[in-house]
């Protein structure tokens, strides 16, 4: 089985670099994650840090390897400055939010600006999902429909309540430009019905390093019931066709 889950090329949506304490006690550094992407066959990481600088000099030392998303508080100041720089002068792809971290609603409207440059620069937003109040789909999916020409990615896809799973794909399936990523989801079978009901194009494969084992991750999705080609999609071809790598 684990020759079979590194023989599939991968894209990992969403990972982190750096040390977190507290509950989780995890860390990995750029060249750890870096090693472990060439374990287990994993060609490019999107990666987001928060405060940004971690990640802007990781993508700046390993441009091959790593693909930014600019993590920012709506709340701090002049967070548009900081995508806009991460954008023009490190090449970041996508713009990452956190409500629960933050302490604000996916559709409040300090959420607004950051969502009207996506569009201008033209790249997705991605938003933790999973945990109330500040990270419900239901809160994404408002996001989404103010806004449906741009893309929103749901990382975890509703994470480990199966409510919340059930309603990231509901919600995905009503709006066309919501898109599901993959990591710390429990469900195998929402992987396939993710795939099947919202969309081929529209789910993808993430590691959520370092809190997730390469292992786990890629199991899930193995076993998920999909087809190699279909399974090509989620670790692969759904991640750059998205994030035009």
């Amino acid at each position: 089985m684990l020759e079979r889950m590194k023989s599939f090329k991968k894209i990992d949506a969403h990972s982190h670099i750096g040390y977190f304490g507290g509950w989780s006690d995890v860390g990995i550094t750029p060249e750890e994650l870096i090693a472990q992407m060439d374990e287990y066959n994993v060609e490019k990481t999107v990666i987001c840090t928060y405060p940004i600088k971690e990640s802007l000099d990781a993508v700046d030392k390993y441009p091959d390897r790593f693909v930014g998303a600019a993590w920012v508080n709506p709340n701090d100041t002049d967070p548009l400055g900081q995508i806009r720089d991460a954008v023009a002068n490190h090449g970041f792809k996508a713009i990452k939010l956190h409500p629960l971290m933050h302490s604000y609603l996916p559709n409040d409207e300090c959420v607004f600006p950051i969502a009207e440059l996506a569009m201008e620069l033209e790249i997705p937003l991605m938003i933790h999902t999973g945990h109330p109040p500040y990270s419900l789909p239901w809160s994404v999916a408002q996001l989404a429909d103010f806004y449906p020409d741009l893309p929103i990615v749901m990382i975890h896809m509703g994470h480990g309540n199966g409510m919340y799973v059930q309603s990231a794909i509901d919600m995905a399936k009503k709006y066309s430009n919501l898109y599901l990523e993959t990591s710390g989801m429990p469900m195998h079978t929402k992987i396939k019905e993710g795939y099947e009901k919202v969309g081929s194009s529209r789910i993808m494969w993430g590691l959520d390093a370092p809190f997730h084992h390469p292992t786990v991750e890629m199991q899930r999705t193995i076993v998920s019931g999909l087809s190699d080609k279909q399974l090509e999609d989620v670790f692969y071809n759904n991640a750059k066709k998205l994030l035009k790598l």
